[in-house]
């Protein structure tokens, strides 16, 4: 029998990109709800990613994600294949009663997953509250945060250029996002611009905004309850982490349940393809971004999820004051904590990127995560690394890098572009196609000026 992971490796490896030069997104079409019942289950046993159309299966990943957790999943292992099966030959009622049995069979031998003692994910801490984490940073013991002196001009554009960044990355890798990079070459060749008509609107910066609401409302104090209730208000629907954290927050389940509570995903990308623009409102100060993207990440994550928020938070706080990508990935690790899964993996992966050129680093990090889904936090923080430390500082150097890596791109891509846009500024050929407009699904904010985002972003960050 096969695991979850080669499961979904094989899936990942015979998916041939969709050329996004001949099809438009859908991603202005698609629905912004979440069904329902029946399709719902059809749904989540066979899915679409908006933008790139690369394939996945939400059950398969859901038994992948717990499995990575240290539970023992090969009970509902067994039933992926028949649920697969099952679900591509639906034709008559009662095909859907059976698959619809199964899945319930299948999530309830995954919520009894009992877990595997030895399992090297508890080798590691996984301090659960602010305080726990801030102890367990190395930089608690060298006693000092080092902070620079704001100005006012400079780091207002540098906030605006940072979200200009993020933006242009975004909207680069939503087309190409769900595959490996060697199917992405296949269909592209070498990327180094857009492959199709840029767009602004996706999944992943409206938590930003909705974040940004509740800091104006509350101030730098804020608490993940009350960024929970702005949740509650704005957001209709999420995918992986975030979805299942909207429907524990509708049921009253409160941070930092909501991000653990069955949340199969706890340790996947949410927190850190969004925390740059706590980096961002805490501009050289990479402590308080750190504790920004903690108390904005336990509304959807817990652990590990929660670490990559705030290693994608230091990262943008530290390009405010080190103009050396490089740098920057060696400082943040100053503020993750020591003895984590991520600190490991973010230090295996920097240990790699300094001993072998760039085509060797990339195999040896594919293979070192081979058993992670491609939304999981590590092999995009890998990728993450990757493109940093070899683009160096090169903004469509990194895009390209970013494209062999392959995983969850348009992520990886709004992180790297956001640093390098705070570090660097965005190069006229990323800026311009996407001009000043940010859309989104969240009603009343279709459309928003990203001047005036940088502008909003600024004021509360204390330096206007």
């Amino acid at each position: 029998m096969k695991q979850a992971w080669q499961l979904e490796r094989e899936l990942r490896d015979a998916a041939i990109p969709v050329d996004r030069r001949k099809q438009a997104s859908d991603w202005y079409t698609s629905e912004t709800e979440f069904p329902h019942g029946d399709e719902l289950i059809r749904k989540f046993w066979s899915s679409q990613v908006p933008g790139s159309f690369a394939p996945e299966i939400p059950y398969l990943e859901m038994v992948q994600a717990w499995s990575n957790q240290g539970y023992d999943v090969s009970a509902a292992e067994e039933l992926l294949p028949h649920g697969i099966e099952l679900s591509r030959a639906i034709g008559k009622p009662e095909d859907m009663d059976r698959l619809r049995v199964l899945t319930a069979e299948l999530l309830r031998r995954l919520n009894n997953a009992p877990l595997i003692g030895t399992h090297p994910y508890y080798s590691y801490t996984h301090p659960m509250t602010w305080d726990e984490v801030r102890a367990a940073m190395p930089i608690a013991e060298k006693g000092c945060d080092s902070v620079h002196e704001p100005n006012a001009q400079g780091d207002s554009e540098r906030i605006y250029q940072g979200w200009l960044g993020q933006l242009s990355g975004g909207a680069f890798g939503t087309a190409i996002e769900g595959y490996t990079g060697t199917r992405i070459a296949e269909v592209y060749g070498e990327i180094t611009d857009y492959v199709a008509e840029p767009e602004t609107v996706n999944d992943d910066v409206v938590y930003e905004l909705v974040l940004l609401d509740a800091v104006e409302k509350f101030g730098r104090a804020v608490t993940a309850g009350q960024i929970a209730a702005e949740w509650i208000r704005s957001l209709r629907f999420g995918w992986s982490a975030e979805g299942i954290a909207i429907r524990n927050l509708n049921m009253g389940i409160y941070p930092p349940e909501s991000g653990k509570f069955f949340n199969y995903y706890s340790d996947w990308i949410g927190v850190q393809m969004r925390a740059m623009v706590c980096g961002m409102l805490a501009p050289g100060q990479p402590i308080e971004a750190a504790r920004l993207a903690f108390t904005d990440g336990i509304v959807s994550h817990s652990n590990n999820g929660v670490y990559g928020g705030i290693a994608a938070a230091v990262m943008t706080s530290l390009a405010f004051k080190l103009d050396d990508p490089r740098a920057v990935l060696a400082e943040t690790l100053n503020y993750l904590p020591a003895q984590s899964e991520y600190a490991a993996k973010y230090r295996r992966v920097l240990t790699v990127l300094a001993k072998h050129p760039e085509s060797e680093a990339l195999k040896l990090i594919a293979s070192y995560f081979e058993r992670y889904n491609w939304i999981h936090a590590y092999p995009n923080m890998a990728a993450d690394l990757f493109a940093l430390w070899y683009g160096e500082g090169d903004f469509t150097r990194s895009m390209s890098l970013l494209a062999k890596a392959g995983n969850d791109v348009d992520c990886n891509a709004g992180l790297v572009g956001n640093v390098l846009g705070v570090m660097n500024g965005v190069p006229e050929k990323w800026a311009a196609p996407i001009g000043d407009i940010l859309e989104t699904y969240l009603p009343g904010r279709e459309r928003n000026s990203i001047r005036e985002l940088a502008l909003r972003t600024a004021r509360l960050s204390g330096i206007l």
